[in-house]
């Protein structure tokens, strides 16, 4: 009797191993399992501008990464809901300060460090989390996070599928002798609704699928982790309280996954002897 529909695991074609230095870009599932990866020993950057949920956002921090051009004055942006602090449209709300000098001034040494893993690193991982973005009206950009300011700064957009494939196209052209591994985050964007979350879900799958099929599939790669929630993890105790977000035994499920598809065999002892080292100094090895 089969309870299950599982995804099967093709092979992989660029992969990952300790001996490369990997940059993760995207959503939050790009944060929970990149976290991971450096727990268990691999050499890993992880979202230096804060979690990105559009691809046009991952295109900007790549583009940022490339040039290594510093953020600067005019980029300080006043966030909003009565907040004192300065952020920028390029961020995460974590990277706030209360003024404009201190922001940039950790901006930049972020920026410096990871332009620098940038420049040096063999393979980049990037999550997509929606179609759907907002550009600013009067900047007419597309933001990485709306810095809580007033909803009539923006518009609202969602991707086509011919503009996710080509900005998936355009960050691959920056980084030609780079490798790429493209997956689509499960975490569900409910506030979408259930058929718009499905119609961005979709629009993201079909670009990158775009993408693989031509001469760019020779450098770059697909894990199927929204397939592997959606089909065989189809049960809400793989969720979190708000039915959105996984469960850390689903995250610890997908990343175990990623790894027994992109790591190849040889490294698998080493990979084994990393997490009980990891296990042991958190004190949670278990006999």
């Amino acid at each position: 009797m089969k309870l299950q529909t599982p995804v099967a695991d093709t092979s992989c074609r660029t992969g990952i191993s300790y001996e490369d230095r990997i940059m993760m870009l995207g959503s939050c599932f790009a944060d929970n399992v990149g976290r991971q990866l450096q727990d268990y020993g691999f050499s890993v950057c992880v979202n230096p501008f804060g979690t990105l949920y559009n691809p046009v956002s991952v295109m900007n921090s790549v583009e940022r990464l490339v040039s290594g051009r510093p953020f600067t004055e005019d980029e300080c942006v006043m966030m909003g809901s009565g907040s004192d602090r300065i952020c920028s449209f390029s961020h995460h709300t974590s990277f706030s300060a209360l003024s404009p000098e201190d922001f940039l001034t950790n901006a930049n040494a972020a920026l410096s460090e990871a332009a620098e893993f940038f420049r040096t690193c063999t393979k980049i991982v990037i999550t997509l989390g929606t179609a759907w973005c907002f550009r600013h009206v009067r900047k007419n950009i597309i933001v990485s996070n709306c810095l809580k300011r007033d909803s009539s700064e923006f518009v609202r957009e969602r991707l086509p599928v011919e503009e996710v494939t080509g900005v998936l196209k355009h960050i691959m052209d920056l980084c030609p002798e780079k490798e790429f591994i493209f997956t689509v985050s499960p975490i569900r964007h409910f506030k979408d609704g259930a058929h718009g979350n499905q119609i961005s879900k979709s629009a993201l799958l079909l670009g990158v699928d775009n993408l693989l099929a031509g001469e760019y599939g020779q450098r770059a790669d697909y894990f199927p982790a929204y397939e592997i929630v959606m089909d065989e993890l189809r049960d809400y105790r793989f969720y979190a309280e708000d039915m959105c977000h996984p469960t850390s035994q689903t995250v610890d499920y997908i990343r175990e996954r990623f790894l027994s598809w992109a790591l190849p065999g040889s490294e698998k002892k080493r990979l084994e002897d990393s997490i009980k080292l990891f296990k042991r100094s958190r004190h949670i090895e278990r006999p």
